[in-house]
């Protein structure tokens, strides 16, 4: 029970609920109690009647009449109230499922890059459904079913006891068995359910990970060992649950045996102690009274193997939960004030190396933009060029040196104020299962329909849209599958343009487009970032020939630095890579 102590913060949160669901379980139960009382009085009335038949029979037929109307209403109220009991303990449930699901989402978004570089996408899911579900039947009705059980057993005890003490003794005899049954199940149900989730996880991975990567599976003709890979996790699985099921299964019999027993030991000792004439047992109403209480306790009791399961199964289910809500951010915002942006950007001896692979992207580099100045960035692949960005939005810290904005550390920004106001056109573009107005206004979500149409333009991607049947408001499928490469390069660009930041970062966003093209947008670009602070990475000469400044990056240290014109009689890789394309005519 340690990790859903977690959950301890939820129930004070909904503590009135919750308090008013205990009080309605007890008024319930209280009423369901008065049936087995008037069934005995019933009882001793028939008793009466037959060792007495010339009593008044009328008068008998009164009380059997008023009896049965007084169960009629008893039951009908006892009913009530337990509707009342699940309307008020379910619905909390409900809330704190709400509750955790959104506590569960937000801290996702805290966390960094690194974090979902470790996690599989499929696994993060799992986490925030599956596992919140059983959770919330921990909450819910675990919960509720436990106080049912607690409060029926108690007041039923009570009542037994006040009638005879002697039989409630023998009656609840099979009990400490019942306990230590329940205790041995438990321990192994634990066990199984963190494994099945465990596997249930993997499957979830698998699976999604499988349905985004549909077209490479198609291309390369491997769905038969795709599905085999299935098949066997599937199986896996199958036989954890099983195993769990096999668990579960035993409480059900255990439970009706041992209740079975003591409904044997009340009619035994209970018949034993009415031959005897023992005052305690005077009319065979009682014995049926005793009857009734015991298999009241049926259920409640019964219900300890279930309750106990999904208790064990939302331990299990919690403490993965935990594992995430305990992961911390190694990305934190230290500055709660607000943060404005002139665009100024300086490197100062910057390092970094990525700490999954060890690989130093960065090596001691530094260099400055100005405010409305134009940087590009080349190099060979994995040369660092998409690092020196992340560092820029602060997706990620530098292991040593500095980032300057504005001559401030970055680290001393506003984290959020300092994204808000940089726009990122990423090197693999991402698209959301939406319409493409929406998707480019995801930058600015108060853009009119007009500004969208004129980012569209710049992007050069309008004339492709108004192409489509529902123009803007086609709806793209996964990641934008409905477009091409390069279209969704372009709407990508024409999101960050739309945004209007003082900042723009470009990563290699035009690799997918033709030259012709590219000079558009490019040309496009020169006139929009006129103010703005631009960071051009690719790896196209033609890309970055009009830039302010360009820097060559080999293997994370700056080989080569200046103007278009100054590399070019430098005679390194820059001339090199210029002199490459111009052969292949991708620079005019």
């Amino acid at each position: 029970m340690k990790e859903l102590q977690y959950l301890n913060k939820y129930f004070v949160k909904y503590k009135y609920r919750f308090l008013l669901g205990i009080l309605i379980t007890i008024i319930a139960q209280i009423f369901s109690l008065f049936t087995p009382e008037l069934i005995g009085n019933s009882i001793k009335v028939i008793e009466d009647y037959v060792n007495h038949p010339t009593n008044d029979i009328p008068f008998q037929k009164e009380l059997l009449v008023k009896n049965i109307l007084l169960i009629l209403a008893t039951t009908i109220i006892a009913g009530f109230f337990t509707f009342l009991m699940r309307q008020t303990l379910i619905v909390m449930s409900r809330h704190v499922e709400f509750d955790l699901k959104n506590e569960i989402f937000n801290h996702y978004q805290t966390l960094t890059q690194s974090f979902y570089k470790r996690n599989r996408t499929g696994d993060l899911m799992s986490r925030i459904s599956e596992d919140v579900g059983k959770v919330r039947m921990y909450v819910g009705p675990a919960v509720m079913y436990s106080l049912n059980t607690l409060m029926r057993f108690t007041i039923v005890v009570i009542y037994m006891y006040n009638i005879s003490p002697k039989l409630t003794l023998y009656s609840l005899l099979p009990l400490p068995l019942l306990s230590y049954s329940i205790f041995k199940i438990s321990s192994m149900i634990h066990k199984k359910s963190g494994d099945f989730q465990q596997n249930l996880s993997t499957l979830s991975s698998f699976t999604q990970e499988i349905f985004s990567g549909i077209r490479v599976i198609k291309a390369y003709a491997i769905e038969n060992k795709k599905q085999q890979e299935f098949t066997d996790l599937s199986n896996e699985s199958k036989v954890k649950a099983m195993d769990l099921a096999k668990v579960n299964s035993l409480f059900g019999p255990l439970m009706i045996l041992l209740i079975g027993l003591s409904n044997l030991v009340v009619v035994y000792v209970g018949g034993s102690m009415y031959i005897n004439n023992d005052p305690e047992i005077n009319s065979i109403g009682v014995i049926a009274q005793f009857i009734l209480y015991i298999n009241m306790l049926t259920w409640p009791v019964a219900s300890l193997g279930w309750v106990s399961s999904l208790v064990q199964e939302a331990e299990a289910s919690q403490k993965r939960i935990n594992e995430f809500l305990k992961e911390e951010p190694e990305i934190k915002n230290t500055n709660s004030s607000h943060s404005t942006i002139e665009g100024d950007i300086k490197f100062d001896n910057v390092s970094f190396e990525y700490d999954d692979t060890n690989i130093k992207a960065l090596d001691k580099i530094s260099f400055e933009v100005k405010k409305g100045k134009t940087l590009a960035v080349l190099g060979k692949t994995g040369s660092g060029k998409s690092t020196l960005l992340t560092l820029i939005s602060r997706l990620y810290d530098t292991n040593s040196g500095t980032v300057f904005i504005d001559n401030k550390d970055i680290k001393d920004l506003n984290l959020f104020d300092l994204r808000d106001q940089i726009s990122v056109v990423p090197q693999d573009a991402f698209l959301f299962s939406d319409s493409i107005k929406n998707n480019i206004k995801f930058g600015n979500e108060n853009a009119t329909d007009e500004e969208v149409m004129e980012a569209a333009k710049k992007a050069v991607v309008h004339d492709n849209i108004m192409n489509f049947n529902q123009q803007y408001e086609t709806i793209l499928g996964e990641r934008g599958i409905t477009l091409s490469g390069g279209q969704k390069q372009r709407v990508s660009i024409a999101r960050a343009l739309i945004k209007n930041a003082p900042v723009l970062l470009l990563d290699d966003c035009l690799s997918a487009v033709d030259t012709e093209t590219e000079e558009t947008i490019l040309n496009n670009l020169l006139a929009y970032c006129k103010d703005k602070t631009t960071i051009i990475v690719s790896h196209r000469v033609s890309s970055a020939k009009n830039a302010d400044w360009i820097i060559i990056l080999d293997e994370g240290k700056i080989v080569e630095q200046g103007t278009h014109n100054q590399l070019l009689e430098q005679n390194g890789y820059y001339k090199e890579l210029y002199l490459k394309q111009l052969s292949e005519k991708e620079i005019d």
